[in-house]
C-alpha cells in the first residue's frame, strides 16, 4: 500500500448547543479532516480531534496542520507499507502530538480494511455487531435543565450518563440526580478540575454508586491517582493521563486506576488503542471509547474500536443528531434504543457526504 495523495481541509461546524465542561465551554468546533489515496485509488479518512485552544491537551487545531504538512504527510507519502501498524514506526522519530498522527494513521486503517472488502471493525479485530452507546452531559445552567435532559436520554436509551464536574457542581448535584434517578448506570467527569486535597470532598461521592470518576486530578498524574484509589470505592477511570500502552502499564502497577478511557486521538492512533485494548483484556481491567464531539468520520472510528471484545463499558459515541444538525457523512451515525449497529461496508462504512464537506470547508490543501 502507498499513499500517493493526502488532501487536507480546515472544517468549522457550529453544534446545536454549546459544551460545558470544566475547562471551558464552547458551540464552534474547528478541525482537521483527512482525506488520503492510495495507488489503486481507494480513499481514506482520517479527522483531528484537536480543539482550537489547548484546554484538554497541549494539541491545537493549528498545531496538528503543521505537524501534519510539515513532518507527517512527507514521512508518509509514497512509502510502501503493509499495514497500518507500521505507520507508528515511521512516525517515532516526532514525540506526541498524538492527535496530528491518529488523522492521517485512521486514514491509512481505512484504506486497508477497503483494499481487503472488509469493515474497519472488521480489520481491527472486533467481532461485535451493535454496540453499547453512553452520553456525555456537559455543566448546565440550572441542575433541572441538568435533570431534562437526563430525562431524554433516559427515554431514548442511552445505557450510560456521564455528567461533567467540578467544585461547586459536583457532590449536591449528583445527590440530586441520584434521587431523581436511583437506578441509573451514572459516571462522574471531572476533566483534573481536583487536586489531592480535595480527597475528603470527593469520597462523599461513593454513597452515590457511581459507575467511576473520570480523570479527577491533574491530566499528567498517575502518582496522586494512586493514592485517591486507594482512599475512594468509586473506581477511579483515567482519560487525559494515558497516552500510550506504557502510561496505561505504569498507571496499573501503581494501582491509580480501575477502568480507562480509550481516545484513539489522544493516544496516537488505533494501533496504539488496540495494543492499550489488549493489554487491559489481559488483566480484567474494563476499557471503554471516550468521545471528543467528533463529527461523523472521527465516530466512525471510534466505533469500529468499540467492537473490540473489552469495551464492556457504554462509550460517548452517541449519534450525529446529539451535536450536528447535519453530519458529514450518510447515513449518519444512529442510535437505536440505546446501541449503534456497526454498518457493513467496507472501511468506516460511512460514505463521505461531500456537498455538505463543502459547506463546512474554510480552507483546503492537497499533497501529492
Amino acid at each position: 500500500m502507498r499513499l500517493t495523495e493526502v488532501t487536507l481541509r480546515h472544517l468549522k461546524m457550529r453544534m446545536k448547543a454549546p459544551f460545558t465542561t470544566s475547562f471551558g465551554s464552547f458551540q464552534d468546533k474547528e478541525f482537521i479532516l483527512l482525506e488520503a489515496k492510495d495507488e489503486q485509488g481507494n480513499i481514506g479518512w482520517g479527522e483531528s480531534v484537536a480543539f482550537d485552544t489547548p484546554w484538554y491537551n497541549e494539541e491545537t487545531f493549528k498545531t496538528n496542520w503543521h505537524m501534519l504538512e510539515d513532518y507527517l504527510i512527507p514521512a508518509l507519502l509514497n512509502k510502501e507499507i503493509e499495514h497500518p501498524d507500521e505507520v507508528s514506526a515511521l512516525f517515532s522519530a516526532y514525540r506526541k502530538n498524538n492527535m496530528a498522527k491518529s488523522t492521517v494513521e485512521g486514514a491509512v486503517w481505512d484504506i486497508f480494511a477497503k483494499r481487503q472488502g472488509i469493515t474497519l471493525a472488521e480489520a481491527l479485530g472486533g467481532k461485535n455487531d451493535k454496540i453499547e452507546v453512553g452520553i456525555s452531559i456537559g455543566i448546565q445552567e440550572t441542575v433541572e435543565d441538568l435533570m431534562q435532559l437526563i430525562e431524554r436520554y433516559v427515554a431514548e436509551g442511552y445505557k450510560r450518563m456521564k455528567i461533567k464536574i467540578k467544585p461547586g457542581w459536583d457532590v449536591d448535584v449528583i445527590r440530586q440526580v441520584r434521587e431523581r434517578f436511583p437506578n441509573i448506570p451514572l459516571m462522574a467527569d471531572a476533566n483534573s478540575a481536583y487536586r489531592l486535597t480535595d480527597i475528603d470532598h470527593l469520597k462523599q461521592l461513593d454513597e452515590f454508586n457511581l459507575m467511576m470518576i473520570e480523570q479527577p486530578l491533574a491530566s499528567d498524574d498517575i502518582v496522586d491517582h494512586a493514592k485517591l484509589q486507594r482512599e475512594m470505592k468509586t473506581p477511579v477511570c483515567l482519560d487525559e493521563s494515558i497516552h500510550s500502552l506504557e502510561d496505561t502499564r505504569k498507571a496499573l502497577e501503581l494501582g491509580s486506576c480501575k477502568i480507562i478511557n480509550i481516545k484513539i486521538g489522544r493516544v496516537g492512533g488505533l494501533t496504539e488503542a488496540k495494543k492499550i485494548h489488549d493489554y487491559c483484556m489481559e488483566r480484567d481491567i474494563p476499557v471503554w471509547c471516550g468521545g471528543m464531539l467528533e463529527s461523523g468520520i472521527g465516530r466512525a472510528h471510534n466505533v469500529a474500536l468499540t467492537t473490540l471484545d473489552n469495551f464492556i463499558l457504554p462509550g460517548d459515541t452517541a449519534g450525529s443528531s446529539r451535536y450536528w444538525e447535519k453530519d458529514i457523512i450518510t447515513p449518519e451515525v444512529v442510535v437505536n434504543d440505546g446501541y449503534i449497529y456497526i454498518p457493513e461496508e467496507p472501511g468506516i462504512g460511512y460514505k463521505p457526504d461531500m456537498e455538505t464537506i463543502k459547506q463546512f470547508t474554510v480552507n483546503e490543501k492537497r499533497y501529492c
